[in-house]
């Protein structure tokens, strides 16, 4: 593939000469561009050396009037012309301008007349890695379908330890490497993935949910997206963006949910039950605001619809994976639900205090499978974890396929 490789400023700059010999030697062409600061740590030419190209620095070249016309649409011509954008390292500043559309530089302007996949490592301080406005602007990229590459833990220029440290190249290589090589297997399948919380109304202001954040939903459509699947992403209200490409079917309750699933179900090859559906539901709905007051309130529950268990009947050849959220006996209830629900896999994951799970970024599942075995999946952000789920998907439609 035709790989741009963007070096922004830090320390850790003078690793992407190493990731860029890596990717040469996986066969893709590369084109540097350097930010400003990643000039004040490792010079163009070792760039130049390893790559045989003009390595880009600047948005505009005044050498002279035909070198200024031609770079005022350079960086149009370097986004159409190229089949990849990796920025390794990737500073805080940078992460913020890409989730905000800014665009003051080649590299940042570039980045937004580029349509192919993005992959993006970044590095920095722990503190600066940590902090709410970095994480916002690393949750807004993940939304738009880029690739993030986590820092690792480490010792850090700085001195300190903890996470920030940029991951090894060949970490980073490996990730280009599952995009020029997954990123259509999946191509002609048309997943179907809900995700989020339900919503039952008791009253026009108030309704009975749970803690699903819809996180663990998006990264399994992102990461299905990345493998040239097509997605229907039936969503509970959540507070975060969909991956860009994806189908979005917005749902307030379990009712309105079946229907969008059962409406969608022949479209779809692969069905991935994620959302945390309510269980139960008020057996009536107020029409007005119920009234505080010193008496007790009694509330008579009825249960929703199982949509998991109605896919099961009617999936016929579809693949189907549900998921299950426990506080205990975690293998026990996923075998149990892959039975009775007719699934051909289970993802289960403990919740309550674990750091993985509702809200959290990160999870640790154990696939229940058809022939009895369980695999598990230590804690990964989140979506590591539905690349791997994805992976395991694949396989088995492989295996259907060739059977």
């Amino acid at each position: 593939m035709r790989i741009v490789l963007g070096v922004t400023g830090g320390i850790a700059a003078y690793k992407a000469a190493e990731l860029a010999r890596l990717l040469l030697q996986q066969g893709h062409t590369v084109q540097v561009v350097m930010t400003r600061s990643a000039r004040e740590f490792i010079q163009p030419l070792t760039f130049a050396a390893l790559t045989g190209r003009k390595v880009i620095t600047e948005l505009f070249d005044h050498s002279s009037p035909e070198a200024t016309l031609s770079s005022s649409v350079e960086h149009i011509g370097v986004a159409q012309e190229h089949d990849l954008l990796v920025i390794a390292p990737a500073s805080a500043n940078t992460l913020a301008k890409l989730a905000h559309g800014l665009a003051d530089d080649f590299l940042s302007t570039m980045y937004l007349a580029f349509r192919g996949p993005v992959v993006i490592a970044p590095a920095m301080n722990n503190v600066m890695w940590e902090h709410a406005a970095t994480q916002a602007n690393v949750s807004a990229l993940r939304a738009l379908g880029h690739i993030l590459v986590e820092p690792a833990d480490g010792y850090l220029a700085c001195g300190t330890y903890g996470p920030g440290r940029l991951a090894e190249p060949a970490v980073i290589a490996d990730a280009v490497e599952r995009v020029t090589k997954s990123g259509s297997d999946l191509a002609g399948q048309t997943f179907l993935i809900t995700a989020g919380p339900t919503q039952e109304p008791l009253d026009p202001v108030r309704y009975l949910s749970n803690r699903s954040s819809g996180k663990m939903g998006y990264a399994l459509a992102e990461a299905a997206l990345e493998r040239g699947a097509k997605v229907i992403l039936v969503s509970g209200p959540v507070a975060i963006r969909p991956p860009r490409g994806a189908e979005v079917i917005s749902i307030r309750t379990a009712a309105e949910m079946l229907d969008a699933v059962m409406g969608n179900l022949e479209r779809a090859s692969v069905v991935i039950k994620c959302a945390a559906v309510a269980d139960f539901k008020p057996a009536v709905e107020s029409a007005q605001k119920i009234k505080k007051s010193q008496a007790r309130l009694s509330l008579e529950l009825e249960p929703t619809v199982d949509i998991l268990a109605t896919v099961g009947k009617n999936k016929g050849n579809r693949l189907l994976v549900g998921f299950a959220a426990e506080t205990q006996n975690l293998r026990e209830e996923a075998h149990r639900k892959l039975t009775v629900k007719n699934c051909d896999m289970v993802v289960a994951n403990l919740v309550g205090g674990s750091g993985t799970g509702f809200e959290a970024e990160n999870n640790a599942v154990v696939l229940a499978m058809q022939s009895g075995e369980f695999v598990e999946l230590p804690k990964a952000p989140k979506i590591e974890i539905a690349r791997q789920i994805i992976d395991v998907t694949a396989k088995i439609i492989d295996r259907r396929m060739r059977s």
